[in-house]
């Protein structure tokens, strides 16, 4: 796994602002913490600076939520994952969550992908909460 740039609960704004700022599509999030660390409330810190309007949750039981969003007159779909609750890369793979991962009209958060982190493509940028 590339190195990964740390943040507190504290810190949160600041680096959702920043990320959401530099957004164009095709960006890949691993977000890597235990639980209660701030991997769900940095996912909605940076849909409130994207003026994303659905409530944001962690999808710990549906696997994946996805929020349409303009970002620069680009029309991008914003997709927040939580593979808490998978095996392993395989079993992701099979339910199509790795489709999108890349695409330019998309912008991926992935919470808990230290448990597929061999898998993640190069370019994934990856963010370590500490508590």
């Amino acid at each position: 796994m590339k190195q990964a740039l740390t943040t507190s609960l504290k810190d949160i704004p600041t680096l959702a602002k920043t990320i959401a700022s530099s957004l164009h599509g095709g960006e890949i999030f691993a977000l890597i913490g235990t639980l209660g660390a701030g991997k769900t409330t940095f996912v909605k810190a940076v849909g409130k600076e994207l003026k994303i309007k659905h409530h944001i949750t962690s999808p710990t039981f549906t696997l994946l939520n996805c929020f349409p969003v303009k970002i620069k007159n680009k029309q991008i779909l914003v997709y927040h994952l939580d593979l808490y609750r998978t095996k392993n890369f395989a079993e992701a793979k099979s339910l199509g969550l790795t489709e999108f991962w890349g695409q330019s009209h998309a912008v991926t958060f992935i919470e808990w992908a230290d448990k597929i982190k061999t898998h993640l493509p190069p370019k994934t940028r990856v963010i370590k909460f500490l508590n």
